[in-house]
């Protein structure tokens, strides 16, 4: 079985008053300890101390990532995958662009606001001969088509490597599931949607929530597998303390087995 965990842990320098990374930073870890995932995909991890927080505190994961770039003050995220490294062997890993010249770095596209990354790991399993890749990303939040290109992008990634590979996605899509967006990696047949897999006919739970905040809630992170997985469980860790939350986000959580 693989432990799969998604989680937008909110850019560090928010001005977030009492919810702000200083005061939330050891409840991300804690979380993320508690579910104590095989593959985890990050989202809005800033290249500076940030980053070098949850390096520190999770030692037992190899982690990849790559900053967006451009010229805005978003310019040190990452969509950053960890994974365990007493699983897995790294086979490749690789980021690309979400924009029309996605390999040209800090590169936007289709109005969107911000350059926006997915980031890549090819992974041989060290207890079977299986192998497994892990996509992540994060889209925008502001235009539909950069959010559907991306998806097409996205996509076509998935094409090529679930050929040959297991593969899952994780990330934060800016939209819901009543979107051309889920459509496109959601329901063709090569993905399909962990969450709503475990919990058939139920309502799908908010992942964003905005610091606790009802009317501001929308279920916008998602984990998909490819065929290769079936589901076991598939959770929204709604943990809070206090009134601290780990994040404006809830993490999403995944158990999955190869069959």
């Amino acid at each position: 079985m693989i432990r799969v965990m998604s989680f937008n842990i909110r850019y560090g320098t928010a001005n977030d008053g009492e919810q702000r990374w200083d005061k939330r930073k050891e409840l991300v870890i804690r979380r993320i300890q508690a579910f104590a995932p095989d593959l985890i995909g990050l989202q809005e991890c800033r290249d500076d101390a940030q980053a070098e927080y949850v390096k520190n505190n999770l030692p037992d994961y190899q982690f990849i990532g790559v900053r967006r770039g451009g010229n805005s003050e978003t310019a040190l995220e990452m969509t950053p995958i960890l994974y365990k490294k007493a699983a897995f062997t790294e086979i490749a890993r690789g980021n690309f662009w979400l924009s029309e010249t996605p390999n040209i770095p800090g590169s936007k596209s289709w109005n969107s606001l911000f350059p926006r990354t997915a980031t890549w790991v090819k992974l041989q399993c060290k207890n079977s001969a299986h192998s497994v890749a892990l996509l992540n990303a994060h889209f925008d939040h502001r235009s539909v088509i950069a959010q559907e290109r991306s998806a097409d992008l996205m996509r076509a990634w998935v094409d090529q490597f679930a050929q040959e590979h297991a593969v899952v996605v994780t990330g934060d899509f800016n939209t819901g599931k009543d979107t051309v967006v889920y459509d496109r990696l959601a329901n063709r047949n090569v993905l399909y949607d962990v969450y709503r897999t475990a919990h058939p006919g139920v309502a799908d739970e908010a992942t964003y929530h905005g610091y606790g905040k009802s009317d501001a809630q929308e279920a916008i992170d998602w984990i998909l597998a490819s065929h290769h997985f079936e589901t076991i469980a598939a959770a929204i860790d709604q943990f809070s303390e206090d009134g601290l939350y780990p994040s404006d986000h809830y993490p999403l959580t995944a158990v999955i087995r190869i069959v």
